[in-house]
């Protein structure tokens, strides 16, 4: 994996007016979460949720705080988790975050990537099934009428 750096601006989801400066920030496919220094985070006035535990590249077990942010970088922004990094831990961009903006990462280029988001669904939903729950017969039917949907889109995708 190539490395890069960028920079990243933290604001506070509750009061938007609150920001960080830019943060030069490694991105980091391999962490699931975006470490940011507590300092930062806690002068804008963001504070920790609740505890969590990890697992470290070196294969030490840490806990840390983590909370919520609003994160810009690069042009794009996102709504993430994020932790709240003590001194000696390093400043990283997750693939959480990433995914949030929606981008891949370019290790040759050392940039993002703009990427269509993937729809879970290639179907319509009528109304009247999302306010009552089916029966199991329902359910089945309905996936056997989404099974041909989709068969039929792939095999018309193959030709």
């Amino acid at each position: 994996m190539s490395m890069f750096k960028v920079n990243v601006v933290v604001v506070n989801p509750k009061r938007e007016e609150l920001a960080t400066a830019p943060m030069e920030t490694l991105v980091d496919t391999d962490s699931e979460l975006t470490w940011l220094p507590a300092a930062a985070l806690q002068q804008i006035g963001i504070l920790p949720r609740r505890d969590r535990t990890f697992a470290t590249a070196t294969k030490q077990i840490v806990k840390r705080q983590v909370g919520y942010a609003i994160l810009r970088a690069e042009g794009y922004e996102t709504t993430d988790e994020v932790v709240f990094a003590e001194p000696g831990d390093m400043t990283l961009l997750g693939v959480r975050t990433l995914e949030g903006f929606g981008v891949v990462v370019d290790n040759i280029g050392h940039r993002f990537v703009a990427q269509t988001t993937i729809v879970a669904v290639l179907c319509d939903i009528p109304s009247e099934v999302l306010m009552s729950p089916p029966s199991p017969e329902e359910i089945a039917r309905r996936a056997e009428e989404a099974k041909a949907r989709a068969q039929a889109i792939l095999t018309k995708q193959t030709r």
